[in-house]
């Protein structure tokens, strides 16, 4: 297999694309976790069955699981000021501090309540009750300033988040500044939630043969090795995903996995949970009206 090295520059391109633009281009790049992972594991060659029961309860189905109010969840890439560098385009995903402080406010100011994947997974499968007014905060591409802003803005407030990592870019510094294996570990030793969003943000509809070992098995093992937990939440880079990519996430273990904003799948709506990217232009008032406005009623 052809090794191709991604430099820094290419890395950060990729966070300001982000996960909703399909023309963006990534590069592989040989990392941190070749040298950890045993390829034959059982994740990669077996199939791990879903969850079939939990309290007593089976597994609703597809049509009972898109009938449930969803719950708001919110998408954020980088937190940091605008540069004059920073195109139109890229300040969408490029939330300023202040920006990010006012709306973190407004969602304990508004009563709301932070939970975690596995929250929404057991009241989309099981019915499970939630807080009165729950939101989700994740977090794209392992920036550090999620770290060193995010993360601190949200202990203000007790809230908690799910940080969504790229492998490839673990304890990577130049331009830009991501976090490390300390950083990911002290996350989820705070009670925050890891997820995958692969090795180095490959589209998933494009994934054949050993990419699956690559972008899936292997980061889930460095994951895994850093948090000492299971890692079964994943967010499709780009937020593009297709039916075919499902069946390959489940039998590795997944629970569930997230798009962006458009309809979930009417077969498999636990993997094809909607996000909305809070932009970078929104004031902590527009958030709000996005969120309401997209998630406030039922919707597929």
């Amino acid at each position: 297999m052809k090794k191709i090295i991604l430099s820094i520059t290419a890395i950060a391109s990729i966070l300001i694309a982000a996960c909703n633009s399909s023309d963006s281009k990534t590069k592989s790049a040989e990392g941190l976790q070749d040298s950890t992972v045993n390829t034959s594991s059982a994740k990669a060659n077996e199939e791990i069955a879903q969850p079939v029961n939990h309290d007593g309860k089976k597994i609703a189905d597809a049509a009972t699981i898109l009938a449930r109010k969803q719950v708001p969840v919110l998408c954020y890439h980088q937190i940091r000021n605008w540069t004059a560098k920073d195109s139109k385009s890229a300040k969408d995903y490029i939330i300023p501090v202040q920006a990010f402080k006012d709306q973190m406010k407004m969602l304990a100011d508004s009563g709301y309540t932070s939970i975690l994947p596995d929250q929404y997974y057991n009241y989309l499968a099981y019915g499970d009750a939630l807080p009165t007014k729950p939101v989700m905060l994740t977090f794209d591409d392992t920036d550090y300033d999620q770290f060193e802003v995010g993360n601190k803005e949200l202990k203000k407030f007790g809230f908690k988040g799910v940080y969504f990592i790229m492998t490839v870019s673990i304890g990577r510094n130049g331009k830009v500044h991501y976090m490390s294996k300390a950083d990911i570990k002290e996350l989820s030793d705070e009670g925050n939630t890891i997820g995958s969003h692969t090795y180095d943000h490959q589209n998933v509809k494009k994934l054949v043969g050993d990419d699956w070992i690559k972008q899936i098995d292997k980061p889930t093992k460095v994951l895994e090795d850093i948090t000492g937990k299971n890692i079964n939440h994943f967010a499709y880079p780009f937020g593009l995903w297709n039916k075919e990519a499902i069946p390959e996430l489940k039998k590795r273990g997944f629970k569930d996995a997230y798009i962006l904003a458009e309809k979930r799948d009417d077969k498999d709506p636990l993997f094809t949970i909607r996000r909305i990217i809070a932009s970078g232009y929104w004031s902590a008032k527009t958030l709000h009206n996005s969120m309401v406005n997209s998630f406030g009623e039922k919707r597929n």
